[in-house]
């Protein structure tokens, strides 16, 4: 569904572009609002477009062939979901999914290939953004090898709540399960941990974040340098 308003300056990432560049790009953008679950590209495809999430937040999915899966990534409104394009890799094996319904501007994956051409402060900053969502991937893969479900679980709620303006989530367990890569049952387990201990809320498909503090005692270090990570690369993040 393409709308007719168009705020870029609600992606942090295009907001800090020059006027003159930004201008390049502007009749190019189609503005969509998107339901959660809506796939924006399948594994092995071909990237036609680049996404900038402003209200949306968009998962990269790893696909096993058993069928199981796990989240590598979380794209919101500080970056771009289309890496493959501006590297002209063409696709890459992850599947992008919206996590949280909203809002995202598409570009055709051309104009990146110009950027690329002009070699301008554009691309440079597009290829900032890529060493931080890289440090993203890596820290999930530690993460996942190191530490607790618990942990896990606070690491992802962190990351998602940074990408929102809300401290509600409209997520069911079995999602959770799906980008975490684990059971239904170990994350309701470590959901009601964090209930017991007055952290979050949780209730059939929405979890009520109570005690954003409480999470940041809790999760491990991947967090925080991903964070870091980002601010380091692109700015402030809050």
């Amino acid at each position: 569904m393409t709308t007719t308003a168009l705020d870029y300056r609600a992606n942090r990432l295009l907001a800090a572009f020059a006027p003159e560049d930004i201008e390049r790009w502007l009749p190019h953008f189609d503005l969509l609002d998107l339901p959660i679950g809506c796939v924006l590209c399948e594994p092995h495809e071909r990237r036609t477009h680049a996404y900038f999430p402003t209200t949306a937040v968009v998962s990269m999915i790893y696909m096993m062939d058993n069928g199981a899966s796990a989240e590598v990534a979380v794209v919101g409104r500080e970056g771009f979901v289309g890496v493959s394009a501006l590297l002209s890799g063409g696709s890459t094996p992850n599947r992008a999914v919206v996590q949280t319904a909203g809002q995202l501007l598409r570009l055709p994956a051309h104009v990146l290939q110009v950027e690329i051409d002009r070699g301008s402060a554009v691309m440079r900053r597009l290829l900032r953004y890529t060493q931080a969502l890289l440090t993203q991937v890596c820290q999930t893969a530690v993460c996942n090898r190191h530490h607790s479900l618990d942990q896990h679980l606070c690491r992802w709620l962190l990351l998602m709540l940074d990408r929102i303006d809300d401290d509600s989530l409209a997520m069911t367990q079995e999602m959770i399960a799906s980008m975490l890569g684990v059971r239904r049952e170990s994350v309701t387990e470590a959901a009601l941990k964090l209930q017991g201990a007055g952290v979050i809320s949780y209730r059939r498909g929405r979890i009520d974040v109570l005690d954003r503090r409480g999470l940041e005692l809790r999760v491990c270090e991947c967090y925080g340098v991903v964070r870091a990570e980002y601010e380091r690369l692109l700015g402030p993040t809050g």
